[in-house]
């Protein structure tokens, strides 16, 4: 679990985040959303420890990292995994290659044991067939697919998902979304995703925290997020159409 006690963060004399607090639950898919310029990308850096906070605590399963050294804060991102918005593949490495790096970096296991990891997460994204190919040779959803595998080779407590699904068309946009909610599950993992993607908080929304003009605005589930009575909500998430069909739907 993390948790965000009265978080304030500024750059020179705009404050982008206002006393923030949240909780983000183990084993669930967190979701941050908003509007851009809100400041949720900004959050995310906080909790990462990317940026130093003005004020507040952040709290990994009770540990305050906005007291840590930067030493320490180095050895606890070890147990963090991350899947960048744009995959950020090695484009000179395979997929293999590319999944087994951070274990060369930082897994003190032996070579037999690195190759065993890297192929089960291979296995378990259904990407083991393209182990040999480079990140030009295969699809964006596949690319996705091996830096998920990536995210997860040294068996992360948390792990941080910006914008998964840019540039994903719609089938498998929901294919990434399951796969990270199915692993974020079996490994009891604290996943934080930042996303624009409605589909993603209406298919995966476990816990989703509304972030609007640096405040807090709401947090709730997929399933509360129609009544809610948020005006700045409903203008966000149902801004379409399609979503404006859906709301009027449910409030039947």
């Amino acid at each position: 679990m993390i948790e965000v006690a009265h978080l304030t963060k500024s750059f020179g004399d705009n404050t982008v985040l206002h006393d923030i607090s949240a909780t983000f639950d183990s084993g669930k898919t967190n979701l941050i959303i908003g509007q851009s310029g809100s400041g949720k990308t900004v959050l995310m850096k906080c909790i990462i420890g990317l940026h130093q906070v003005d004020s507040g605590k952040i709290l990994y399963d009770d540990t305050d990292i906005t007291s840590m050294t930067k030493k320490q804060i180095t050895t606890m991102r070890q147990k963090v995994g991350m899947l960048f918005q744009g995959s950020a593949l090695f484009d000179s490495m395979t997929v293999e290659e590319n999944v087994r790096f951070p274990l060369e970096m930082f897994s003190e296991k032996s070579r037999e044991e690195w190759n065993e990891r890297v192929n089960f997460c291979l296995q378990r994204v259904n990407l083991d067939h393209a182990a040999k190919l480079y990140p030009s040779e295969i699809s964006g959803g596949m690319q996705k697919r091996a830096a998920i595998a990536r995210a997860i080779v040294l068996e992360p407590t948390y792990l941080f998902c910006d914008e998964p699904n840019s540039g994903l068309d719609p089938r498998t946009s929901l294919t990434i979304d399951r796969l990270i909610k199915e692993i974020t599950e079996e490994n009891n993992i604290t996943t934080i995703i930042n996303t624009h993607d409605m589909n993603s908080v209406m298919e995966i929304g476990d816990n989703i925290l509304f972030i609007h003009k640096g405040y807090k605005s709401w947090q709730g589930n997929k399933d509360n997020i129609y009544d809610t009575g948020n005006t700045d909500l409903d203008d966000f998430v149902f801004a379409s159409e399609l979503y404006k069909k859906v709301k009027k739907y449910h409030s039947y």
